[in-house]
C-alpha cells in the first residue's frame, strides 16, 4: 500500500468536506447560502482536488484497495464525486472506478453514486436513486429514476439500503456519501 498516496486523499477529501460542511448547528441542505469568499474557496478546492485526482488516475488508474485501502479509495471516490464543473473528468473517473470495481478493487457503492451522479449531471435518468433532488415531509425525493419499480433491487445489488430508509435518513450528518 503507498502510505504517502493515502494521505494524500485523505487530506484532499479532508478539505472537500470541510469547504461543504454547513455551519454548526445548521441543518443539511441541498445550497447553504454563503458568501461569495466561502463559495470562491469551495470552488479552489475543488479543481484543486480534481487536478490531483486527474494527476494520480493518469499515473495509477483507479486509487483502490490495493494501492491506498479502503478509506483512500473511499476519498477518491468523493473528489470525484464532486467534481461536478469538470464533467469529463467524472466520466474519466467513471470509467477508471468501474475497471476497479471489476477486478473488486474498489466499492460497488462507490461506484453507483458516481454512475448516478454522472447521469444527474449529462442528463438521463439515475440507475440507484443516490441523487436527491429535493426533501418533502423530512425525506429526500430522488432525481428521475429509471424504472422506479426495481429500483430497491438495484440499490440492494451494489449494497445499499431500500430506498425509502436511504429518503428517510438523508438528512443524517453522518450519512456516508
Amino acid at each position: 500500500m503507498d502510505d504517502v498516496l493515502a494521505a494524500e486523499l485523505a487530506g484532499m477529501a479532508a478539505e472537500d468536506r470541510r469547504v461543504r460542511q454547513p455551519p454548526a448547528g445548521a441543518e443539511r441542505e441541498f445550497v447553504i447560502r454563503v458568501d461569495p469568499r466561502t463559495r470562491m474557496e469551495g470552488e479552489r478546492v475543488g479543481v484543486a482536488n480534481t487536478a490531483g485526482l486527474r494527476e494520480i488516475i493518469s499515473q495509477h488508474g483507479w486509487p483502490g484497495r490495493s494501492l491506498v485501502g479502503e478509506d483512500g479509495s473511499h476519498h477518491a471516490w468523493l473528489i470525484a464525486q464532486h467534481a461536478d464543473r469538470q464533467l469529463d473528468f467524472q466520466r474519466e473517473a467513471l470509467e477508471a472506478l468501474a475497471d476497479a470495481v471489476s477486478r473488486g478493487d474498489a466499492a460497488q457503492r462507490d461506484l453507483a453514486y458516481l454512475t448516478d451522479r454522472v447521469r444527474m449531471n449529462e442528463g438521463p435518468e439515475q440507475v440507484f436513486g443516490t441523487q436527491i433532488a429535493e426533501v418533502k415531509d423530512g425525506n429526500g425525493v430522488p432525481w428521475p429514476v429509471e424504472d422506479p419499480a426495481k429500483l430497491d433491487a438495484r440499490r440492494a445489488a451494489v449494497g445499499l439500503p431500500p430506498f425509502e430508509e436511504y429518503s428517510r435518513d438523508w438528512l443524517s450528518p453522518g450519512r456516508r456519501g
